[in-house]
């Protein structure tokens, strides 16, 4: 290839060239829950929705089906000559980035708080995207973004991000380093700087640690004209030249972007060697051929896939069976699950019961089949004979739903609906339009993070008027979010609160069939429900500091790990294995329902920072009166820590591990009713 031809190929819109048979190929693709943006595909619940089920085997049947969907588009779409934007195989996710901060407005696109859970679903992930031969790959998968980055969203651009090594290693980096080893293909940098240089163009990041400590060996892409930001906004460099020097030299080989058109001036003014670019191209073409798409034998069970896969029956199976075990129930006083045979009318009120876009998160596909809460409780009603009020009860965010109309123009109705009804069902939240990545949708307040954790809009009112309506009879909450909110006065008078994270497309229906106990609840909490924003630390803050589960003394109102069921199960006979990578616990469900548990095991470590944190999980289904013994392999780190180098060290003394379903303290125990059992280890 000439120089301009390399530099051609290192844009996210590689160009043709035709002397050389190599078609022009769009990197730039999306798939947090299913093939994103790029017309009809099944839309799973979002990320952290499915980080709720705690089910790795889960998560990689979700991605081989989209990875699927996603061969069967590519290879229709290059039929007709369309090689546009989001219509490639190479997927920039997943999103592992520790949600820090319930504020910020992209948390919803990973799989929560915490590194071992987030290392766990991330790398099932990645395989289910990859497929199991690396020389032959299904479709890319990319770790993002690498890191230390989790908001402002507003200052992204210009943000350093600094925090102690500790932190580094312990909190930010252990679920890259499983997704490097675990054969990810690509790796995106961030935007912001981390302890002052930008991460698309980092020494300790991308030479030290990636490719020198981790051996990683696939390509690095930027996030989307971050390498611009190094002059723009870090003020790093003295202008594009030298942005495109810093970033390839550094191992960033594929700019999303444009400014990398500029590379050829780069070499010719001597600030960056053909050698470097030489590098880089060698690396994209490598990952294309893993693909099949160049100078590779034809893998026909990739290429034979049909299009009608796409958004199929089969899909939409599963798609449901993820939908219904993502749910979390939070609380339940007794009224739930509602005897639909029983109830002559039911109120479904609030902004989010009928939302479509409440449905999606963001980085979403087309579904060909959309189910909204009011139509999930309306399949059900329909059957049974039950009489459905609607209300939307307020905007979800705005002071009314009509321009002309005076401030709660909904509210009365919303009152007279829950009156009239024997139950009330009240859907409430946000959506990707309010929590969301800067310059994307999410912009009404804070560039897509949220300014404080209550209720947005007239909602906090808009339920508190439907509970005084409802006069005792049951007020149903369902929370349809991507984050954890302050729902204080919901927990002391609702009888029932289920969050339901982005629910994706069939949402609607999961939700009814938990409502209705047709399903049995088994989601989890993968980050914790703060009781005010005022018992935050300052969202700049990266400091892992009274952050999260692990390093959090206060009262919170739901914990990480928690969610509960329809039936009861009980733990018992815990054991380790002599050799401590492993324990064996009996379940046993002792209530009247089949249902899905998650065994959680977590270590209390002596003289660390941390309470105690995550080092294994494994869900159970049983049915009623059955019992299961389950063993559970512990995270290789369980009885270490990382150094200032990212070293592993054994901490020596007494440790604690407990096993249960979910945390060892005192707020877990008393909202699950099950105390976890414990082992004491000397190491």
């Amino acid at each position: 290839m000439s120089l301009e031809e390399k530099v051609s190929q290192m844009l996210h819109y590689a160009g043709e060239i035709e002397r050389l048979n190599i078609p022009a190929y769009n990197w730039w693709n999306e798939a947090l829950h299913g093939v994103a943006r790029a017309g009809t595909a099944t839309m799973f619940p979002q990320a952290i929705a499915m980080a709720a089920t705690f089910d790795t085997e889960l998560l990689k049947q979700v991605a081989d089906c989209t990875a699927t969907e996603g061969r069967a588009k590519y290879h229709a779409f290059s039929k007709e000559g369309d090689r546009d934007i989001y219509k490639g195989l190479s997927f920039w996710s997943p999103n592992i980035n520790i949600f820090r901060d319930p504020r910020w407005g992209r948390g919803h696109e990973t799989y929560g708080e915490d590194p071992y859970l987030t290392a766990e679903l991330g790398v099932a992930f990645i395989q289910g995207i990859q497929g199991d031969d690396k020389k032959s790959l299904k479709a890319i998968a990319c770790a993002k973004h690498f890191a230390v980055h989790s908001g402002p969203e507003a200052d992204r651009h210009s943000f350093d991000a600094i925090c102690d090594p500790y932190d580094l290693w312990n909190t930010y980096l252990p679920q890259f380093e499983a997704a490097v080893y675990a054969g990810v293909e690509s790796v995106m940098g961030a935007y912001n700087r981390l302890l002052g240089e930008p991460c698309c163009g980092s020494q300790l990041l991308l030479v030290d640690i990636l490719r020198g400590k981790w051996q990683f060996d696939g390509h690095v892409v930027s996030d989307c004209w971050a390498i611009e930001d190094f002059h723009k906004h870090h003020y790093v460099t003295e202008g594009p030249l030298d942005s495109i020097a810093l970033a390839v030299q550094k191992g960033c080989d594929l700019c999303c972007g444009d400014v990398m058109a500029m590379a050829a001036e780069a070499v010719h003014q001597g600030k960056l060697s053909e050698d470097d670019i030489s590098r880089s191209v060698e690396r994209l073409l490598v990952s294309r051929m893993k693909l099949g798409l160049l100078g590779a034998k034809e893998n026909k069970k990739y290429t034979s896939i049909p299009y009608d896969v796409v958004d199929c029956e089969e899909h939409h199976a599963l798609n449901l069976e993820v939908t219904r075990r993502a749910p979390i129930l939070l609380k339940n006083n007794g009224a739930l699950p509602l005897d639909f045979k029983t109830l002559k009318k039911i109120a479904v009120i609030g902004p989010n019961a009928d939302s479509r876009r409440a449905l999606e998160g963001n980085y979403n596909g087309t579904a060909t089949r959309y189910v909204t809460v009011l139509d999930g409780i309306r399949e059900l009603a329909e059957k049974s004979g039950t009489q459905v009020l609607f209300s939307e009860g307020c905007h979800l965010f705005k002071t009314k739903t009509s321009n002309l109309a005076k401030d709660d123009n909904r509210v009365s109705e919303a009152m007279i609906a829950a009156r009239q009804s024997d139950a009330t069902v009240i859907v409430l939240g946000l959506d990707a339009d309010i929590e969301g990545e800067e310059g994307d949708t999410g912009n009404e307040f804070a560039s897509g993070d949220k300014i404080d954790i209550n209720l947005v809009g007239r909602q906090q009112y808009l339920l508190e008027k439907v509970v005084e309506a409802a006069a005792g009879k049951p007020v149903i909450l369902v929370m349809i979010t991507g984050s954890a909110m302050a729902i204080n006065f919901a927990d002391e008078h609702c009888a029932g609160i289920i969050q339901a994270f982005y629910p994706g497309a069939l949402g609607g229906r999961a939700i009814a069939e938990i409502i209705a106990g047709k399903v049995n609840p088994s989601g989890k909490l993968p980050v914790t429900f703060y009781r005010s924003t005022s018992d935050l630390p300052e969202f700049w803050n990266y400091s892992m500091h009274n952050r999260t589960y692990r390093y959090y003394h206060g009262d919170v109102l739901y914990p990480f790990g928690f969610g509960l069921s329809y039936t009861k199960f009980a733990v018992s006979d815990l054991q380790v294995a002599a050799d401590n990578k492993s324990v064996t616990v009996k379940v046993s469900n002792v209530g009247k329902k089949a249902g899905r548990e998650v065994v959680q095991v977590y270590v209390e470590t002596p003289n660390q920072k941390e309470r105690h944190r995550l080092v294994g999980i494994a869900p159970v289904q049983l049915a009623s009166n059955k019992s299961k013994k389950i063993t559970l392999p512990l995270a290789s780190d369980t009885f270490s820590r990382r150094d200032w180098k990212g070293d592993l060290y054994v901490i020596e003394g007494t440790h604690t591990l407990h096993a249960g379903f979910g945390q060892p303290d005192k707020r877990s125990t008393e909202l699950i009713g099950v105390t976890p059992l414990s082992a004491e280890i000397e190491i």
